[in-house]
């Protein structure tokens, strides 16, 4: 007799051009942490969890340095909304928008990212 045991895995996914990219197992995005995606374009993105469970993904690219870094920044809130700073030039970008919260005319690109 065989027993076959399945376990299904919850997955981080993020939307690309051509449907849902798996990115990782849920339990790999902490909170207050990130994971960093190769997208199918070569462009980059970091999926983040914040403190209450969401997840965000946004581009990994600091626009004004242009390293791929963001996955490493420190994130935190302002008026209840969560945000990444750079690790390099410490300016915040909002997880939800990417808008740069420093300056108004530079944003990141924002990616629609699912757990299932």
């Amino acid at each position: 007799m065989t027993i076959e045991i399945t376990e299904t895995v919850a997955m981080v996914r993020i939307a690309t051009g051509s449907g849902w990219l798996p990115v990782c197992s849920s339990g790999l995005v902490e909170p207050g942490r990130a994971v960093v995606a190769l997208l199918p374009d070569g462009a980059q993105a970091a999926v983040f969890r914040v403190r209450g469970g969401a997840l965000h993904a946004i581009g990994n690219v600091d626009p004004f340095t242009g390293a791929g870094v963001l996955a490493h920044g420190l994130t935190g809130a302002v008026d209840g909304r969560p945000y990444v700073a750079s690790p390099l030039l410490k300016q915040r970008f909002d997880l939800a928008s990417g808008r740069c919260l420093d300056d108004d005319a530079v944003a990141v690109p924002v990616y629609q990212v699912v757990e299932r």
